[in-house]
């Protein structure tokens, strides 16, 4: 295990700490973002694609130091999880890996999370408890998080998913796909249970894609995004629940995620 103190804005403390993973057979680099004043039992947010935050136009640091300075959320500690060389493989739906066989170490990854990032972090930041706990990821990284968050949902309170790969399926275009039955995420949400406590975060932009398989008018990131939350509501959750972002002229890249981070930051730790 490797910790190098990388940059401080001030309020906040960037570390980078490297962690090897027994599940997933290699170093983790993770980033934590550290306030310099913390309550005593402190929110943690998890955040999937770390790698992004610091390539941000406004870096993750220096936004996390101007959102607490001007007291528009409450200090937190934010982990960014850097990925690995087998992104495709780790991320995912532990449920099942998709048609072209993605996923498929999934579960792994989640085994890491709780038994192995979890631990670290708590040891690393002297904390033996949360608040609570949420995580947020991009395009893949935000369905491996609602993922974890939906199959672990004692463990967490928020999940963010911008961009998130809702597409994920199990089976092609070419093999007799059907909305209704084949993408995993719904079919997770379908066969679930309620839980009042969790909250929802979601963001599209409507440049995301330019796919549009049902030929509706709509891409097809923003419609499973809206169906997703269709799912959800069936469940039992309202929009109390749920915050839908969807952005105007939005891509499915780091400067769009830049735009949404702080409302998500804003609608889960506002003040």
């Amino acid at each position: 295990m490797l910790k190098e103190k990388n940059s401080n804005t001030g309020i906040v403390a960037m570390e980078r700490h490297i962690i090897y993973s027994q599940y997933l057979e290699r170093d983790v680099l993770i980033d934590m973002y550290l306030p310099k004043v913390l309550p005593a039992k402190p929110s943690l947010l998890l955040i999937n694609d770390g790698q992004d935050l610091p390539t941000m136009l406004f870096p993750f640091d220096k936004m996390l130091h101007d959102l607490i300075d001007k007291k528009q959320i409450e200090p937190l500690i934010c982990v960014g999880i850097n990925c690995g060389e087998e992104r495709k493989l780790e991320y995912g739906t532990a449920y099942s890996p998709n048609f072209e066989g993605w996923g498929s170490k999934a579960g792994l990854y989640s085994k890491f999370v709780f038994d192995e990032l979890l631990p670290y972090i708590r040891k690393a930041c002297d904390i033996a408890s949360f608040k609570d706990k949420s995580f947020a990821g991009f395009s893949l990284g935000g369905l491996s998080a609602l993922d974890i968050v939906w199959n672990n949902a004692n463990e967490f309170s928020r999940v963010g998913v911008f961009s998130g790969s809702l597409w994920w399926r199990r089976k092609s275009y070419d093999d007799g796909y059907d909305d209704e039955k084949d993408r995993l995420m719904h079919l997770q949400v379908l066969k679930g249970t309620f839980y009042p406590w969790l909250q929802f975060f979601i963001e599209c932009g409507t440049k995301d894609e330019t796919a549009d398989r049902n030929n509706n008018g709509i891409i097809d990131s923003i419609d499973d995004a809206l169906d997703l939350i269709v799912e959800l509501k069936a469940k039992g959750y309202t929009d109390e629940h749920i915050q839908y972002l969807q952005i105007e002229g939005g891509k499915h890249d780091v400067a769009t995620w830049c735009k949404a981070f702080p409302a998500f930051l804003k609608w889960g730790w506002g003040i």
